[in-house]
């Protein structure tokens, strides 16, 4: 059980996205659980180092003066029950913008939920809304969708290889010229791909359904990378 949060700075150049266990889902509604999941991540958010955050690090991260370890220990004081972060990252961007979305969320105005996605678009000369707005659907898309990879060159080629083992071994009894059983196979490895590519899969938010690539490419945007937590 638990929570995830994203926060997103206002220049939009940084983005903090946690994941926080707790031991039961009572816990998880209550709301001193909820304020320690967005201490969590507004303390990553100050982070001085990017990426993957370990937990020691995180501990010792600050919000409001506050680190993290002493609201921890508070926060389990409240809640009676283990507490533990799972995760943290902090995204940062040069020359793009980081768009968030939480789903789930357990009000209105919190930034905590049950899954959440952070996407990073850039886009020379696009009016800020449009890449917010676009940034906010496609995240939507990422929480439903739950890529694995952002594009056919990010899929590591043993996973490829294995996928293209399982196909071919599909076909052993098949009596189809070796030409067309290639031909099979690759078709089948572009629904593989859409399957677990970001790029490749039908946007579920835009209408009409277009590939997340032309959708984007339509509005002069090109993603560079995504984020997602699921509890």
């Amino acid at each position: 059980e638990g929570l995830v949060a994203c926060v997103v700075s206002e220049d939009g150049k940084s983005a903090s996205i946690v994941k926080v266990a707790s031991e039961t889902d009572f816990a998880g509604k209550s709301q001193a659980f909820v304020d320690f999941v967005e201490h969590v991540a507004n303390a990553t958010l100050s982070s001085d180092s990017s990426g993957v955050i370990d937990s020691d690090k995180v501990l010792s991260l600050q919000s409001n003066s506050k680190s993290v370890q002493t609201a921890l220990e508070e926060a389990i004081v409240a809640i009676r029950e283990n507490l533990s972060v799972s995760s943290a990252s902090l995204l940062t961007s040069d020359d793009g913008v980081l768009v968030s979305y939480v789903h789930g969320k357990v009000n209105e105005n919190a930034s905590a939920g049950s899954s959440a996605a952070l996407v990073e678009l850039v886009g020379n000369g696009v009016d800020t809304q449009v890449v917010t707005d676009a940034g906010k659907k496609l995240a939507m898309h990422i929480v439903a969708a739950k890529p694995t990879y952002l594009n056919v060159e990010d899929i590591p080629a043993d996973v490829l290889e294995k996928e293209r083992a399982i196909l071919q071994s599909q076909l052993e009894d098949s009596k189809k010229p070796p030409e067309v059983q290639e031909k099979i196979i690759n078709g089948r490895l572009r629904k593989f791909y859409e399957e677990v590519c970001l790029t490749e899969q039908e946007h579920m938010v835009e209408e009409g359904g277009p590939k997340v690539s032309k959708a984007l490419k339509q509005l002069g945007l090109e993603i560079r990378r995504f984020e997602a937590v699921y509890v």
